[in-house]
């Protein structure tokens, strides 16, 4: 068993600047796949991908779909104010974070475009409360008035964003950030993966607006994570269990996919359809008990997520991966290339540890 204790400094790593994605590839499937297993480290394209699974494995993809949280208003003083929706409760209602100068207090109200106004509820820490007048819902109107909220380290908008910025299956509206593993699939490869007899199932995981927070703290046993709300069909669960009961590996399309599956498995064996919210955590030493093989992006340094594909391939590995693909000029974040990871040690071994859960 790995004992180690791991800190924030442990997930730190040099990228270039020019290796930072700042629009997707041409077409969706065109991107590179660094296919990670242990030690081997192989080069391909993400339109091997079918052909690197076998008949019988379950896909498991996050629909949700990004909402355009992004918005711009203007205090009484004159001040200008940036609004990230975090997560709408109401026609009227949301959870938000503000960027200004001078932050409203409790009353004190934001005026958009179009008639929109914001009153300041409350505070929570980085998080605001406020309700809203001037427009029968707040969903319609941020899908008529606001912006796609790109990541902040992409600074070349294209055209193709409002489209690109979503995945082509993407049906549940919710997200501030997309879930960009599954930006790669388009039309012909889920066609690819039917006719591998690769089964595909969905979950529901909205990213929110702390999926950008850095981890403040060395001691990551200190780091609360942000909670984020996810649903599993039942239909999804049905397909986990006919897929183990036939042999076949449960392949997460992404973190949040992960995060969802494991999340929903509460008796640490069958995974539980049905709406809940999660905080989990992920960090070496996590036991995984649902996902088998992680397709995922390439991640910032210092981030919770590039801790949890550490935890599931093992710290070693991706320190080695990240390496190989900044030597071979892959393409890193939302818009860059994608990697294909297996579980070490496997999935459910007794020297996985659990350390930091929901």
């Amino acid at each position: 068993m790995n004992d180690r204790r791991y800190a924030l400094s442990d997930f730190d790593y040099t990228l270039p600047p020019e290796l930072v994605a700042q629009q997707p590839a041409p077409t969706r499937s065109a991107s590179r796949l660094l296919d990670v297993h242990g030690d081997a480290l192989v080069d391909r394209s993400f339109v091997d991908l079918p052909s690197l699974l076998s008949p019988g494995d379950l896909v498991v993809f996050n629909d949700t779909r990004v909402i355009r949280a992004r918005v711009h208003g203007t205090k009484a003083s004159g001040g200008r104010v940036e609004m990230l929706v975090e997560r709408v409760f109401a026609d009227d209602e949301a959870l938000v974070q503000l960027r200004a100068s001078h932050l409203p207090r409790p009353g004190g109200t934001i005026d958009f475009a179009h008639g929109l106004v914001g009153e300041v509820v409350e505070r929570n820490d980085r998080l605001f409360r406020m309700r809203f007048r001037g427009a029968s819902s707040l969903h319609d109107w941020l899908d008529r008035h606001g912006d796609i909220p790109l990541p902040p380290y992409i600074t070349q908008r294209a055209d193709s964003d409002a489209e690109r910025y979503q995945t082509v299956y993407a049906k549940h509206a919710g997200a501030v950030a997309a879930p960009t593993a599954g930006f790669h699939f388009d039309a012909a490869t889920l066609e690819a993966l039917a006719v591998r007899g690769v089964e595909k199932a969905f979950v529901t995981l909205h990213v929110g607006a702390g999926t950008f927070q850095p981890v403040a703290t060395e001691d990551l046993s200190q780091h609360r994570m942000h909670t984020e709300r996810f649903d599993i069909p039942a239909s999804t669960a049905s397909a986990v269990a006919r897929a183990r009961a036939r042999g076949g590996r449960i392949v997460a399309v992404g973190t949040t996919s992960l995060r969802a599956l494991e999340s929903a498995a509460r008796d640490h064996a069958t995974v539980h359809a049905g709406a809940s919210e999660t905080s989990l955590f992920i960090t070496p030493g996590y036991r995984f008990h649902v996902v088998d093989v992680l397709l995922t992006n390439f991640h910032l340094p210092r981030s919770t997520l590039l801790m949890l594909v550490s935890a599931f391939a093992g710290y070693d590995v991706i320190r080695a991966a990240y390496a190989h693909a900044i030597r071979e000029r892959y393409r890193f974040f939302s818009y860059g290339d994608a990697m294909l990871l297996r579980p070490t040690p496997p999935r459910g071994s007794p020297d996985a540890r659990a350390t930091i859960g929901a």
